[in-house]
């Protein structure tokens, strides 16, 4: 039987009869897909380039100067100064200077935090400076070309690409919260680009980025922009991030697998009320120690993460229903949330 072979550009031509040499490639086509990467690339950096800004961290004596302590990266959200960052990466900073691409150093204050989800706004003491454009992390898509930029030295943007390579993973931020909808990356992290900007193809910021994982090699984590955006808005109008709290302390807890039948229960787990503040809003509304928290407005409950993420879009004074087991008994009580202490 007779093979028919398709000629592929840099292998050996089957038909050749010229000594079998190997072919090269025209390289037509891979020097357009080439040239459209970087094109793109290149796009990017030049016009996000200018919006990612160094931070220095500092805590001298009174009085002192003295060498930074700490260094990561910004990204400009607004032209007033307005600078979105890690939480890690100004904490506990007494003092913070921003330095852009142009080498200029801007003297800068700590705006609001937000440890729950490692962000942080600070304002640069400026007015027209180049401003980014928050775009929407909801639309990013495994596989899609991703740009990682920093600036941890304050004279021109470190620029690195990758592709998402997995959504809606989740850390545990420095207070113990989930962090939720994270998007991991391939684009390699350098030192110092901790707050930096996660870029799409068009030019938009789909994240920032906060964190590597020391031992993997490739693996980049950043806080999605639709996060960011509400962060943000939360600072900018109160100072601070409100959340909900419900005045109690809990662990996750399986539960007696007759229980959930007997009730009709959703879940096999709930969350076990380990201590009650007496004044707080479930101590006022009855909640006792030992109870067992199955749903909240009918969304079935299993863990400390389901409460925190409840709380974090409730609002705040508004009643919400919240069914217990205490003993063998299903029971609901009204329980209206109060703003978490920071």
């Amino acid at each position: 039987m007779k093979m028919n072979f398709k000629w592929i550009q840099g292998l050996k031509d089957p038909s050749d009869t010229n000594g079998g040499a190997i072919v090269p490639p025209t390289g037509d086509r891979d020097m357009e897909l080439l040239d459209a990467y970087s094109r793109a690339v290149v796009a990017v950096a030049e016009a996000v380039g200018p919006s990612v800004v160094s931070i220095a961290v500092g805590n001298p004596p009174d009085g002192e100067n003295a060498e930074p302590i700490g260094a990561g990266s910004g990204v400009v959200i607004a032209p007033d100064g307005y600078i979105l960052t890690n939480d890690h990466v100004v904490q506990k900073a007494n003092r913070l200077t921003v330095s852009l691409t142009d080498g200029t150093s801007l003297a800068a204050a700590l705006i609001g935090s937000d440890p729950a989800t490692d962000l942080a706004v600070i304002r640069a003491n400026a007015a027209y400076l180049p401003a980014c454009t928050l775009g929407s992390s909801e639309r990013l898509r495994v596989g899609q070309l991703v740009i990682a930029m920093g600036n941890p030295f304050g004279f021109q943007s470190t620029v690195s690409t990758g592709v998402v390579s997995a959504l809606g993973r989740a850390l545990r931020s420095t207070q113990g919260r989930l962090i939720e909808n994270i998007i991991q990356h391939t684009a390699p992290l350098n030192p110092g680009n901790s707050g930096g900007a996660l870029v799409d193809s068009t030019g938009e910021v789909v994240g920032i980025n906060t964190a590597i994982i020391a031992m993997a090699q490739g693996i980049g984590f950043s806080i999605p922009a639709s996060t960011a955006k509400w962060v943000v808005s939360q600072i900018l109008t109160h100072g601070r991030v409100r959340r909900g709290s419900f005045g109690i302390a809990g662990r996750q807890r399986a539960l007696d697998r007759r229980l959930v039948r007997f009730h009709g229960l959703k879940k096999n787990y709930a969350v076990e009320v380990m201590s009650v503040e007496t004044s707080g809003p479930a101590g006022r509304a009855g909640l006792r120690q030992g109870d067992l928290i199955v749903a909240v407005n009918g969304e079935a409950v299993q863990s400390v993460d389901d409460l925190h993420r409840f709380l974090s879009d409730w609002p705040i004074g508004r009643s919400a229903q919240v069914e217990i087991l205490r003993g063998m008994a299903l029971q609901t009580l009204g329980i209206v949330p109060r703003e978490a202490p920071a």
